[in-house]
């Protein structure tokens, strides 16, 4: 365990002590978050929609065939505009950076007040989908896709927790705060289904479940 990790840990296990003895951490109610995914109805007639086949291979794949962060607007890029959309009083720095603000990471329940601490998740893993179907994209779709603010593909949550998802499918890793589980489920399939990607066996299994859960 590195130190960082032993610290961000022990930061977690410290703020859940608080929450125990004070009941003061919970999720901002007011927190703008990313575009609400499908219902659960909705997700599961999508899940039923597409193609289930084994997954493909990672061969060729490379994160720079999915250009990010772009260009927003301004000096601001994607991962800069979802860390202001997602976090609470968040201030930017005349080059865009979020300088202070808190964010809630809906996967662990954790609460940061370091922009740093985050990273931004992209629902659908960027290798993922290129095992599902985007390796026969141009470079111009696979950018749109990294860079997605209008369906549920981005969110702020904690660094460590995103790189422990890695690019695994529902079937291999879920939120350990099970309460959000079921948005989860819901964003991945509206994003798969919006983009025409594959599901293999094991991953529409572990979304029937979660779905039907909901």
């Amino acid at each position: 365990m590195s130190g960082v990790y032993a610290r961000r840990i022990g930061l977690v296990v410290a703020s859940a002590a608080l929450a125990a003895t004070t009941g003061l951490l919970t999720a901002p109610t007011a927190q703008a978050a990313m575009p609400t995914p499908v219902a659960a109805s909705t997700a599961r007639t999508y899940l039923s929609q597409l193609t289930v086949s084994a997954e493909g291979s990672s061969t060729g794949y490379s994160r720079d065939l999915f250009p990010h962060w772009i260009t927003q607007s301004g000096a601001c890029n994607t991962r800069e505009v979802v860390l202001k959309r997602d976090g609470t009083n968040v201030t930017q720095d005349s080059s865009c950076a979020a300088v202070s603000g808190s964010w809630y990471s809906e996967y662990d329940g954790a609460t940061w007040t370091a922009a740093a601490d985050l990273d931004i998740d992209h629902m659908v893993p960027l290798a993922e989908a290129w095992r599902s179907g985007a390796s026969s994209w141009t470079t111009a779709q696979r950018q749109s896709f990294a860079n997605d603010l209008t369906r549920p593909q981005l969110i702020a949550v904690t660094d460590n927790v995103n790189q422990s998802k890695g690019d695994q499918d529902p079937a291999e890793w879920l939120p350990s705060r099970t309460t959000y589980r079921c948005t989860y489920a819901r964003a991945w399939v509206h994003v798969k289904h919006y983009y025409n990607l594959t599901v293999d066996s094991a991953e529409k299994s572990a979304l029937q479940s979660v779905l039907n859960g909901c």
